[in-house]
């Protein structure tokens, strides 16, 4: 009989332990995207880069946890990030047809007010790395979309994030920007941007992942803010919705790098000092070659890339870059103006040195 007890112990532990286990972690919920949830593996090692990145102590999800303390944006009534998000995703799965989408809506909605009040100052030149939001209270585009789509990922709902190319007025860019995306269980998509005041936009032109690819494309959006499918850019074919997905874990890293690159101290764009120096050079193209390497489709680090090599000195590796992000472009839909300005003098360049 005693045997039979000091054996039974442990094993009734290892059940509870299990259980709590499941509990605090729970399984994470299929993704049209990649895994990007708060509390998970992808999320960890993306804020433990920027904390290296950057030198600062601790981690992130730790201080997410007490920014959702202090922020007094509540999820429900969970105490903790961690019990709000794992409530909710409870209440996501019990709750069926209409219910379901406006609790959708609801928690989106709710992701929005949270990252707004905890983290109140918008940085382009900060604010990407996620070490900055700790430490500085600063965000970004990148940064914002990440933290919401993990956090909307955690609590059971189907969330990731998209480039922009053309804003709610229609003025485009090269990718300037990024937002996060949620499939609702309705099969419509739903754009959740934390860079405005209101939680659900209407941004014209978008990057995002298919079958076949990155591709450009334009939403079409229903009175209630939804996306009930998207027209290809270049070809004005229809993609559906179901055949859209988030931009894979690959280019949201390859992304932060060409942040990295872009906002080096006296580099591409001439942070901190008001001009581009030869060191700062030497950074952005550190971290934009590790951009295209992570990701060798992300064709703004490319371009950006081969920017940077034109002022180095390095005309040949520049031009080489040129033409693949050109190619890449027209791949996936569409050529920014500032690329088509590019090519237009590399042909004239080329005309005139052949004459």
């Amino acid at each position: 009989m005693k045997f039979r007890v000091i054996t039974a112990v442990p094993l009734i532990l290892t059940a509870l332990l299990s259980v709590q286990a499941a509990s605090s972690s729970p399984a994470p919920s299929a993704q049209v995207g990649p895994d990007l949830r708060y509390g998970g593996p992808a999320f960890a090692d993306v804020a433990r880069t920027s904390y290296r990145t950057v030198g600062l102590q601790g981690t992130f999800e730790d201080w997410l946890a007490g920014a959702y303390k202090g922020a007094g944006v509540k999820l429900g009534a969970g105490d903790t990030l961690t019990a709000a998000l794992d409530a909710r995703a409870a209440e996501l799965r019990a709750a069926k047809g209409d219910a379901r989408v406006q609790l959708e809506r609801d928690t989106a909605s709710w992701a929005h007010r949270f990252v707004k009040k905890a983290v109140p100052k918008f940085s382009l030149e900060r604010g990407y790395e996620l070490a900055n939001v700790a430490g500085s209270g600063q965000r970004q585009c990148l940064a914002q979309s990440f933290i919401i789509a993990g956090l909307l990922q955690r609590a059971g709902m189907q969330a990731g994030a998209v480039m922009v190319w053309a804003n709610p007025q229609g003025q485009q860019s090269n990718l300037g920007h990024v937002v996060a995306t949620v499939r609702l269980s309705s099969g419509q998509d739903l754009l959740v941007d934390a860079s405005d005041p209101t939680p659900f936009v209407h941004h014209q032109g978008l990057l995002v992942r298919t079958a076949q690819g990155y591709r450009f494309v334009k939403p079409t959006y229903a009175a209630d803010d939804t996306i009930g499918r998207y027209t290809l850019s270049g070809t004005g074919g229809t993609l559906a919705v179901k055949d859209a997905a988030p931009l894979s874990l690959t280019y949201l890293q390859s992304q932060f790098d060409y942040y990295r690159g872009e906002r080096a101290r006296g580099g591409f764009m001439g942070t901190g000092v008001g001009r581009a120096t030869p060191d700062g050079l030497k950074q952005s193209a550190l971290y934009l070659t590790r951009a295209v390497q992570e990701d060798p489709q992300n064709a703004l680090a490319v371009y950006v890339l081969g920017h940077v090599l034109e002022r180095q000195g390095l005309a040949a590796q520049a031009r080489s870059d040129y033409l693949k992000a050109n190619a890449l472009y027209t791949a996936q839909g569409h050529v920014p103006s500032g690329m088509q300005t590019v090519m237009a003098a590399m042909k004239k360049q080329a005309g005139g040195s052949g004459s």
